[in-house]
């Protein structure tokens, strides 16, 4: 099949417009979940939230876009990528504003719930929609995408602790800026939405196929998205109490975290490029494997002695989140099966993502240490490198669907 771009699919608004769109929401689809970590104990102490609902609070964020991400591309045939896109971000704008209002927990709870939708609908649909638009296949796009989502990630627990000593209202304008911040996303969608009438009547408009557990790439891309979505989720959230734990502060173990997912940055700049290179990624996959188990072990052992060290293996290790991003375009042609081997892969990895941190809390608790948790994290390093050496390969999913169709 040509990946030659179709020009019907010639967008009906500028590059700026396009690269803007892109950067703003991808910086943005992350801090009103990372950024809960390093205040957890605040929040809980402000809202009265027990260990279990803090436990809850953690694992939101993979139930909530494994939940949107489900449903987003049946939405996206409805209403178009655009208009999906522009609802996640307008749900996530009000939802990060109107959740620091309230003094109740269970409010508190279903607002998270409704703004971590809406970044669920973007983290599945704008990879389709890079390349529904890009005449490269994406990679240029997907490096602009896969940076934002880490510079956001970091941002979030960065900027949480300091934020809480300075905001009005501490912990709740801590969190509450993120709303703001997300008004700059906003905009531009808006716009882009309002012109793109082609993409909204094509780029979706082929029924899905509903075979993507038949090509063997796509199952194990939803493994390796789903294992390192899974870590990071529980270093978002349990992370900053494990340096707490160990003795350091609250600004300090937000530090630390920064440095887990800024190191994000350098991989979403490499890694597309890195994939659309190279006809083997498999040094990289046991790299990313290996880092992560080094990462925990010295979690485990020695926490606060160098926990800058510990802090970069996990970020090295997390190379593997842009990787698992950026193989979503490469290892399909056409953007409806990127369409759909993006909300394949995605509800799945993040459904790990939400049960991770809600197991570590309990493990936590039963056993009051986190000797066991640690242990445990470390084998995911083996399931990292094991899925990410099926998908090394340059292989493509809308390949595989032929073959499955006509067996």
């Amino acid at each position: 099949m040509s990946t030659r771009p179709d020009p019907r699919r010639t967008p009906p608004f500028g590059m700026a417009l396009i690269v803007v769109g892109v950067a703003l929401i991808s910086i943005n689809l992350r801090p009103g979940a990372t950024s809960i970590g390093p205040l957890l104990e605040e929040v809980r102490s402000g809202l009265g939230l027990g260990p279990t609902l803090a436990g809850v609070v953690t694992a939101l964020p993979g139930f909530a876009f494994a939940a949107a991400g489900g449903a987003s591309v049946a939405l996206a045939r409805r209403m178009g990528l655009s208009r999906g896109i522009t609802l996640g971000v307008a749900a996530m704008v009000f939802a990060l504003l109107a959740r620091v209002l309230t003094d109740s927990a269970l409010v508190f709870l279903v607002l998270t719930t409704i703004a971590l939708a809406g970044m669920g609908l973007g983290n599945v649909l704008v990879p389709a929609w890079i390349k529904a638009h890009s005449r490269d296949g994406g990679v240029r796009l997907m490096t602009i995408y896969g940076m934002g989502l880490t510079i956001g990630g970091s941002l979030g627990p960065l900027l949480a602790a300091p934020l809480a000593q300075v905001a009005p209202g501490q912990w709740r304008g801590a969190l509450g800026v993120w709303g703001v911040v997300a008004l700059a996303a906003l905009v531009p969608w808006v716009i882009i939405s309002a012109k793109d009438r082609v993409h909204r009547r094509t780029s979706t408009s082929a029924p899905l196929t509903g075979r993507m557990r038949h090509s063997p790439t796509a199952v194990a891309l939803t493994a390796l998205f789903g294992i390192q979505s899974m870590n990071a989720y529980i270093q978002f959230g349990w992370v900053p109490q494990i340096y707490r734990d160990a003795g350091l502060s609250g600004t300090a173990a937000g530090a630390f975290v920064a440095i887990i997912t800024g190191l994000g940055v350098l991989g979403g700049l490499l890694m597309p490029t890195v994939i659309a290179r190279s006809r083997d990624m498999s040094p990289w996959m046991i790299a990313f494997g290996v880092f992560a188990a080094a990462g925990y072990l010295g979690l485990l052992l020695a926490p606060a002695t160098v926990p800058w060290l510990w802090a970069m293996m996990l970020g090295f290790s997390g190379f593997a989140f842009p990787t698992a991003i950026a193989l979503i375009t490469a290892r399909s042609r056409d953007p409806r099966i990127t369409a759909q081997l993006s909300g394949f892969v995605q509800p799945v990895g993040y459904l790990l993502a939400g049960i991770g941190p809600l197991a570590v809390g309990a493990l936590h608790a039963a056993t009051g240490g986190w000797t066991i948790v640690l242990l445990l994290l470390m084998t995911t390093g083996l399931g990292i490198t094991l899925a990410g050496l099926r998908v090394s390969k340059h292989v493509f999913v809308d390949d595989e669907l032929e073959l499955a169709k006509g067996a």
